[in-house]
């Protein structure tokens, strides 16, 4: 097994190798190359940007979604809703009722027209016959005064 120790206040040893410690505090001074410096920061700074490209586009993909599931809720009850005539109708649609409505008056009215025709034509027959009747009550009429007047002499 191995063994741990402290070696001090300058390091740690494992297994009899020494390990230098490092002591961090408000007056430590750091020595960095500035193009590590540079690195670093650029580092960081492609870090964050990544990091809140994907918020935003995990936030624009959450809000599509949002929003899709909206249209498809409306777009259910447009669907449901619709064909029973529960959502009222287009003004076009009202328009055709509208004139759908007229035919029908003016069908009635052709209708009642023609009907009434139809009990003329009935009349029209009627009187025919009594005319036609009538004429030949005349004709009876005439041919019986002729023979009256023919029976009593008179030329």
């Amino acid at each position: 097994m191995g063994s741990f120790g402290y070696g001090g206040g300058c390091g740690l040893t494992i297994n009899g190798v020494f390990i230098l410690t490092l002591k961090i505090s408000e007056h430590a001074a750091v020595q960095m190359p500035m193009k590590t410096v540079a690195s670093l920061i650029t580092l960081v700074a492609l870090g964050t940007w990544a990091y809140f490209g994907i918020i935003e586009t995990q936030n624009r993909v959450t809000t599509q979604l949002e929003i899709m599931g909206k249209d498809l809720e409306m777009n259910t009850e447009f669907r449901i809703k619709w064909p029973r005539g529960q959502m009222g109708s287009l003004p076009a649609d009202q328009e055709q009722f509208m004139m759908i409505e007229d035919l029908y008056k003016s069908v009635d009215r052709l209708n009642k027209a023609i009907e009434d025709g139809m009990h003329n034509k009935v009349n029209i027959e009627f009187l025919q016959k009594q005319v036609e009747k009538l004429l030949e009550d005349v004709e009876k009429l005439k041919d019986a005064n002729r023979e009256i007047h023919y029976k009593n002499g008179a030329q």
